[in-house]
């Protein structure tokens, strides 16, 4: 027998396998300082150990040993075979050695490997005919003194006694060396999927660039691998059970998390080519336990031996005794309870169907499906079987699809698309559109769309309409409220209003009551449609009509209100939405987990509605139970905007981890769904977040990140493009360019950023008020204040009202009223504080320090910064802790040693104003302070000399400064001036 090919990849490191790694290393070190040892390497079938003991025999032979590998096989045709093709091979890589099959074993390999050193890898020993084990037991008990390595892979499951005891015996006594390997965790299956979410080589680190692979598992590489999101790692580990065969046959077969496991995947091909292995040991089992396992997969994950028995056509005796063979040969396992069984892993049941003959599976197929039937089982296990069987033409066939779609919508909606398009595939041909073709298309397009595929669901929609003479009225309400919302969802918001709107007319007014389903269906796209245009309020009053004419038990209920609250959330008419939102979450919580979860949608908008109106935790309370409905491609455009809303309560509690992660998850959902506005605010988020979190030096990429995700989310008109709007003022505040912050502001959200979210117009008022007041305009400055003021108080939110406050005591500070601004400061902070907002209560008391130190003294303002700097460390916020050191180094800065005294409280002013200049003002004023002229300035920071005076100006504002002359002593008052004895604090 030939020896096994040896793995390849220099120096390679298994991922997810560091410690078995050095395990080997250091096994190649010991013999070649002369030292031999026993290696076993056990675990489940495909968990790796031929990549172990080959990266053994890669590494042995690197380092000059001579090397030899074999595997037993299955059904040997002579006792002792592996022992024979052992000798044979040893004979063949030295001739010294004499060709003696009777001599003793460990005589032989001890004079092979005792010139150079010797490793003699066996896999497979489990499948070792009984004398070949006990020979090589006899060589674990004793093996050859010297430079000789004996490595063993095997299946502890299927190994003989006595192969096990001589084993556990070494390890006892430390003679053997165990690597015992389990399945990679999830870090280690996203390493081999790497960053792009395509599966990679896992001999290497995937953090570092490499060619091509020349190794095992290079074949891993899927160009039609999906996208990673924040989940499907965990799902593709969950359903591989970590174990690296069957997640390279998943990924070569385009493992669909929705489809799974009814599915492993579309490429039937692609699996069968990546499970040779598998394909190979099925290959090898008699002709009764082959017929029983593919019996077995056609029935699905578990199974009963008699049901195989009749499925199979083999009887009962035959099956039982197929049965016997194939938990020897560890194909199938025994369930703990009720008397059935599994397949050792879901995978292979999927690998023996697809290996299947075509005519005997569909019989099988048949079989199956009359035995569910006696039984009326549900729908879903029929039409599993329905599927293989619906070419017939038999119209039960057909029907059992439409069934088991309808059970298989709500948490597999991929599946129920793929049953849907079989059953209309099937449907009799006719001139006119039928009433039950009409239902398939549309229940299809919401299954399709569920998962993401809206263009395909558009163009049935759009062919459905053009039939729509042939339509009765209900069906063509449905049609339309389906049409509009997928145009939505498409972000053609013109088109998705022109369609709903047109189909409103036909909707007798006012309104019916009972309200007919297809009539609700119509209406709250409707709704949906206007609140996504940002214009609710024209919606809104049938909106509250459909409310009270679907009455209180009606299933529709729960979507009316949640779309009610919402709406008038984003009107601003909160006395309504409060009420609205209490209700609809009292129906929405009494829900048990398995009604909840089908009703994502409906957590969504109720979520929004509650961050709208400051009730964080009842929103992340909604928003998360709906995520757990949502996972993988399963509604993932519901998916997006809940993990949207997810990242503005991260941000605004200060989990700022949380939110990079998140909103990382929405923007490859949204990119691979093709809504780019989504996208858009994933990215802004993201780079808000990170703003907040990463160094200074980070901020102009983060500031081009945000660019490029607002010209995404601009693209179209609504409520997105309006979120954005703020985001990135945000995002050019923090950053340091409050003039960008302001004209974006104004740019997007109209002359008064009467545009913008109403409830969120405070606190963005409030900062256009401190961005005017940063490029020196103190007159808008007040403007803009007072506006926050006024709508804060009409809408009664109090974090809002928190938010116009600090602008308030800003502007206090900038006209001189220090003890007035700290007082307010410190309410601010506080009030912050106890909402549970560490991010906001950190900067405002840095924002204040300057004024408190101008009030109070230099230790309240060290105080201050102490508490901001212990808020800050807890969320992660480095921008705060490096602004907290800087404005922490120019108060000391202004002291002498201990007990000398601080500046006055005049100074304390001049130095609160040079604290209210950004990091590029004050880079300008010191090079200018320093002498540098504005071209000299210009050219040193790679700017225009116009940008320069620009800056200069509003430097003369802030400072309350003539000229540039005036510089050296503004500045220097802050940091050169020889201290003076301080003012006792008030």
């Amino acid at each position: 027998m030939p020896p096994k090919d040896q793995a390849r990849g220099n120096g390679a490191v298994l991922v997810g396998r560091q410690a078995q790694t050095e395990c080997l290393a250091a096994v190649v070190r010991d013999l070649a300082d002369g030292r031999g040892v026993v290696l076993e390497v056990a675990g489940e079938p495909g968990i790796g150990k031929t990549t172990v003991l080959g990266l053994l025999a890669e590494r042995a032979a690197e380092a000059g040993a001579l090397v030899v590998r074999a595997h037993a096989t299955r059904g040997a045709t002579r006792p002792g075979q592996i022992i024979t093709e052992i000798l044979e091979a040893v004979a063949g890589r030295d001739p010294s050695t004499e060709r003696e099959p009777d001599a003793e074993l460990r005589s032989v390999l001890g004079r092979w490997a005792a010139r150079r050193g010797g490793v003699l890898v066996l896999d497979n020993v489990h499948l070792c005919d009984e004398d070949s084990a006990r020979r090589i037991a006899q060589l674990v008990r004793t093996p050859p003194p010297g430079p000789f390595v004996l490595a063993l892979g095997h299946r502890p499951r299927q190994s003989g006694p006595v192969l096990r005891e001589a084993l556990e015996h070494g390890v006892e006594t430390g003679s053997v060396v165990r690597i015992a390997l389990s399945s990679l965790d999830v870090r280690a299956i996203s390493d081999v999927l790497g960053p792009e979410g395509r599966c990679t080589d896992v001999h290497s680190p995937p953090a570092v660039p490499r060619p091509a692979p020349d190794h095992a598992y290079s074949e891993w590489r899927t160009p039609e691998a999906p996208v990673v999101d924040g989940t499907y790692v965990e799902q593709l580990h969950a359903a591989s059970g970590g174990n690296p065969r069957m997640l390279r046959i998943l990924l070569a077969a385009r493992w669909d998390p929705d489809e799974w496991p009814l599915s492993a995947g579309p490429d039937r091909d692609g699996m069968l080519r990546a499970a040779v292995p598998v394909v190979t040991e099925l290959d090898a089992l008699t002709a009764d336990a082959a017929h029983s396992v593919q019996a077995a997969a056609v029935l699905g994950e578990s199974f009963l031996p008699g049901d195989v028995a009749a499925v199979s056509g083999l009887g009962p005796e035959r099956t039982l005794a197929a049965f016997t063979e194939l938990v020897d040969a560890d194909v199938i396992q025994p369930l703990p309870w009720g008397g059935g069984y599994t397949f050792r892993h879901p995978v292979l049941g999927h690998v023996a169907l697809a290996h299947a003959s075509p005519a005997p599976r569909v019989e099988a197929h048949r079989r199956a499906m009359d035995l569910l039937t006696a039984r009326r089982a549900p729908a879903l296990l029929r039409a599993r079987q329905a599927e293989h069987l619906v070419g017939a033409g038999r119209a039960e066939d057909r029907q059992v699809l439409v069934d088991g779609a309808a059970e298989a919508m709500a948490k597999s909606p991929a599946t129920a698309a793929r049953w849907l398009r079989l059953a209309l595939d099937h449907l009799p041909a006719g001139a006119r559109i039928s009433a039950p073709r009409a239902l398939l298309v549309l229940d299809q397009c919401q299954a399709l769309s569920a998962v993401g595929r809206l263009q395909e669901a558009r163009s049935l929609v759009h062919e459905l309409l053009r039939h729509r003479a042939d339509l009765s009225e209900d069906l063509l309400l449905r049609t339309y409220a389906v049409c509009g919302e997928l145009e939505r969802l498409l972000g053609r918001h013109q088109e998705a209003e022109a369609v709903v709107r047109a189909a409103l007319g036909l909707v007798p007014r006012p309104l019916p009551v009972p309200l007919p389903p297809s009539a609700v269906e119509l209406i709250t796209a409707y709704g949906r449609v206007q609140l996504f245009r940002g214009a609710y309020g024209e919606a809104r009053d049938v909106v509250r009509e459909a409310v009270d004419a679907v009455g209180t038990v009606d299933p529709a209920v729960p979507y009316l209100r949640a779309l009610a609250a919402l709406g008038d959330t984003q009107l601003g008419l909160f006395p309504e939405a409060v009420a609205e939102v209490t209700e609809c979450a009292r129906i929405v919580d009494a829900l048990p987990d398995t009604e909840a979860v089908t009703l994502p949608d409906v957590l969504a908008m109720l979520g929004c509605a509650e961050l709208f109106q400051e009730r964080f935790l009842d929103a992340y309370r909604h928003l998360e139970r709906g995520l757990q409905a949502t996972t993988g491609a399963t509604r993932r455009l519901i998916r997006i905007n809940q993990l949207v809303a997810l990242c503005h309560l991260d941000q605004v509690t200060g989990r700022l981890e949380t939110l990079c992660r998140r909103a990382e998850e929405a923007r490859l959902l949204a990119r691979t769904s093709g809504v780019d506005e989504a996208a858009g605010l994933a990215m802004l988020l993201r780079a808000t977040g990170l703003l907040w979190t990463r160094p200074r030096r980070d901020t102009d990429r983060l500031l081009e990140l945000a660019g490029e995700g607002y010209s995404l989310a601009v693209r179209k008109r609504g409520w997105r493009a309006a979120v954005a709007v703020g985001l990135r003022a945000q995002a050019q505040f923090v950053g340091g360019d409050p003039e960008g912050c302001l004209r974006t502001l104004v740019e997007g959200g109209g002359p008064r950023l009467e545009l913008l979210l109403r409830a969120w117009q405070p606190s963005l008022l409030a900062l256009a008020g401190v961005a005017a007041l940063r490029c020196g305009d103190i007159d808008g400055a007040r403007d803009w204040v007072g506006t926050g003021e006024t709508v804060a108080a009409q809408l009664g939110l109090p974090l809002q009202q928190h938010h116009v406050r600090r602008a308030r005591a800003e502007l206090h500070a900038a006209e001189g009223e220090h003890a007035l601004a700290a007082e307010l400061f410190f309410e601010v902070a506080e009030s912050f504080r106890r909402a549970g907002l560490p991010l906001e209560h950190a900067w405002t008391l840095v924002t204040g320090v300057p004024s408190v130190h101008a009030a109070h003294g230099t230790q309240q303002a060290l105080e201050w910064l102490d508490t901001a700097g212990k808020a800050a460390r807890a969320c992660g916020a480095q921008r705060i802790l490096e602004e907290a050191a800087r404005i922490r180094s120019q108060l000391t800065a202004s002291c002498t040693t201990a007990g000398a005294p601080v500046a006055t409280v005049q100074e304390g002013s001049v130095r609160a104003a040079v604290a209210l200049l950004t990091e590029r003002e004050r880079e300008i004023a010191e090079l200018a302070a320093g002498g540098k002229r504005t071209k000299e300035i210009a050219e040193e920071l790679f700017v225009s000399s116009r940008t320069v005076e620009a800056h200069l100006g509003r430097i003369y504002r802030k400072l309350d400064i003539p000229s540039r002359a005036a510089l050296p002593r503004a500045l220097g008052a802050v940091v050169h001036r020889p201290p003076v004895r301080p003012v006792p604090s008030d």
